[in-house]
């Protein structure tokens, strides 16, 4: 899961970003609503976490030029202001809920949880493959009926190549996916989590192949290739 932070007070950044990781999911940071735009145009992200009080565009301005753009991605607002008129026009340009300064983290994330399980995004859904199910909300994993434990890096790398499944996903795509624009990546460490995915699926029978193509990519098969 990949989500933008976009806030200008580098300690409520800060917090944001240590909180959303806990779902899992990587975080890339905006401290204004131009760069925020930006981003959103090179990058799928599953929610944007969006400040109204931004030193360039007003938030609701951003609000409505990605709407405007079609970016259908849930969007919570944050702000310090507490009118009911101001909430009313947030949500009519497409805010999916608000929240007002000061909050708590744990209600942060709640409504995350809650606007995530939603119909139509990602992580609210249940992906099915071969004989295995995930949820993405709660992270739980099961094959042919039994629970799978898997790390947050693993179940990231597994919920993008099932939405991908039967096309190659490049390493560099991977890559973007799972890690935000400041984060050091050390250059075999997907290598090294896509190796200990696949041991882990193959000991518990998984259906399908997780295939490394040498200089290219990964992929999964619908099902796995036997002799």
């Amino acid at each position: 899961m990949r989500i933008l932070i976009v806030e200008d007070n580098p300690k409520v950044a800060k917090l944001l970003k240590i909180a959303c990781e806990k779902f899992p999911a990587s975080c890339d940071m905006s401290t204004s609503g131009k760069i925020a735009i930006s981003l959103c145009e090179i990058t799928n992200y599953d929610a944007v976490i969006l400040d109204l009080g931004l030193p360039d565009f007003d938030g609701l301005e951003v609000l409505k030029i990605l709407r405007k753009r079609d970016y259908h991605f849930p969007v919570l607002v944050l702000t310090a202001r507490g009118n009911i008129q101001d909430r009313i026009t947030g949500l009519d340009l497409g805010a999916d809920d608000y929240l007002v300064k000061p909050f708590s983290i744990e209600e942060l994330l709640a409504r995350l949880r809650a606007l995530l399980r939603r119909p139509g995004t990602l992580a609210g859904s249940m992906l099915i493959h071969g004989n295995i199910k995930l949820d993405l909300c709660s992270k739980h994993l099961d094959i042919q009926g039994e629970p799978l434990f898997l790390g947050k890096t693993e179940i990231a790398i597994l919920s993008y190549l099932i939405s991908n499944a039967g096309i190659t996903v490049s390493k560099d795509a991977m890559k973007d996916r799972l890690y935000g624009f400041d984060d050091d990546v050390s250059e075999n460490a997907i290598q090294v989590a896509i190796h200990r995915l696949r041991k882990k699926l193959v000991c518990a029978g998984a259906t399908f192949e997780l295939k490394t193509l040498r200089g290219i990519g990964y992929i999964l098969h619908v099902e796995k290739v036997t002799a």
